[in-house]
């Protein structure tokens, strides 16, 4: 695939700027869930200061005392200008959106519209763990069809559980990560559209967690769900969060297609009293004005994942990992080190190095682990220094 080269000259690399007592400082969910002698490796947030514009914007805000109740289009019409330089897709409009508390929760409420207490939902396994846990406690059923051993979707599998999901009559939903998190799968336009069509031929909804989206590698193209043909009943969720760091900063953005846009018209009233405007402006800025930070922290990921494949190979050899073309994820098949289903729990005990289970990933995680390669270059050193020392 061919896309955007991702070039940010005069950007300096975000993963380079911060080192490892800088970050130790940090309250968030990565820094404070281990003992300090544990290098965390885990949660998808990025060790990066936040980008200028995105600062500036808050800190305007913040100065003004603009920190009443979000309201108005700016950050739908910033996603649909990102969409369009980016990824050569016009198709957003901005009468078929809605903003969200986040991708998960609006993805909670996307399938609240489109299915029923019981009803099934359709998953591709290895797959980001709370598409099973939030699935489940809002009383849908998960149905498990598994990536292919390439780590693609596979047609014959999704239809026949499409067939099988929708056999009494019932409704079904499909949910869609693209890219795909933990592999950074990044689905083609053919696939895509052939999974249009399996759910328009069997009556299954499709709901796409997009957040990855602005993450694909240098040279990669990215292509949206609803841009492909077929995909006109399709709702997607995206959001500037993982791209530009903003976890803390809540704010989404859910989109529909022209045949869903009635659909989205029966969201809640409440969802919209959800979103920070504090996270709106953010978003709005790092879409807006924040491409070449992207840029520069996309390259550094990819040096990144150059770096752990010789790192591997000098002292992990057994270890694989799989090919990505989206993420700051790399998903390990560490079968091969015989540390049983749980690897990422023998690095932690013995080498103090966190990394993410396999295991809530659903089938085929087993015996694997995710690590976040948005980190700098010397704590990814140290930290597969550390997991090769577990085994021993």
């Amino acid at each position: 695939m061919t896309g955007i080269p991702h070039d940010a000259p005069g950007e300096p690399d975000p993963l380079h700027a911060l080192d490892l007592a800088r970050l130790r400082r940090r309250t968030s969910m990565k820094w404070r869930t281990y003992p300090e002698d544990v290098l965390p490796l885990w949660v998808a947030e990025m060790d990066v200061p936040l980008a200028e514009p995105v600062v500036r914007a808050v800190t305007d805000a913040l100065a003004l005392g603009d920190t009443g109740y979000p309201v108005g289009t700016a950050y739908a019409e910033a996603l649909a200008a990102f969409a369009a330089e980016r990824w050569k897709w016009e198709g957003i409009a901005v009468e078929r959106t809605a903003v969200v508390p986040d991708v998960m929760l609006g993805v909670v409420e996307m399938l609240r519209l489109v299915t029923g207490p019981g009803d099934p939902v359709i998953v591709n396994p290895p797959v980001y763990p709370p598409f099973f846990q939030f699935v489940e406690h809002m009383d849908r059923r998960v149905v498990q069809v598994p990536l292919d051993a390439g780590m693609r979707v596979d047609p014959a599998a999704l239809e026949q559980a499409f067939r099988e999901a929708t056999a009494d009559g019932g409704r079904a939903a499909y949910l869609l990560c693209s890219p795909h998190n933990p592999t950074g799968t990044v689905h083609t336009a053919g696939e895509l559209a052939a999974v249009a069509g399996l759910a328009e031929r069997h009556g299954v909804r499709v709901v796409a967690d997009e957040i990855h989206a602005p993450l694909v590698a240098p040279g990669v193209t990215f292509v949206p769900y609803l841009s492909v043909p077929g995909a006109e009943r399709g709702l997607s969720l995206m959001s500037a969060s993982k791209g530009w760091n903003l976890a803390g900063l809540k704010a989404a953005l859910a989109l529909a297609g022209p045949a869903a846009a009635a659909d989205l018209g029966r969201l809640p009233e409440e969802v919209g009293h959800g979103p920070s405007h504090l996270g709106v402006i953010a978003h709005t800025a790092a879409l807006r004005e924040a491409t070449g930070w992207l840029d520069a922290v996309l390259a550094g990921v990819q040096a990144n994942r150059n770096l752990l494949t010789a790192l591997l190979a000098e002292h992990l050899p057994a270890v694989r990992a799989y090919p990505a073309e989206a993420t700051y994820l790399a998903w390990l098949d560490c079968r091969p080190l015989g540390l049983g289903d749980d690897p990422a729990q023998v690095f932690l005990d013995r080498g103090r190095v966190a990394l993410s289970s396999g295991l809530p990933f659903g089938a085929g995680g087993a015996g694997h682990a995710r690590l976040n390669l948005a980190t700098p270059p010397e704590i990814l050193t140290e930290g597969v220094r550390r997991m090769a020392a577990a085994p021993v």
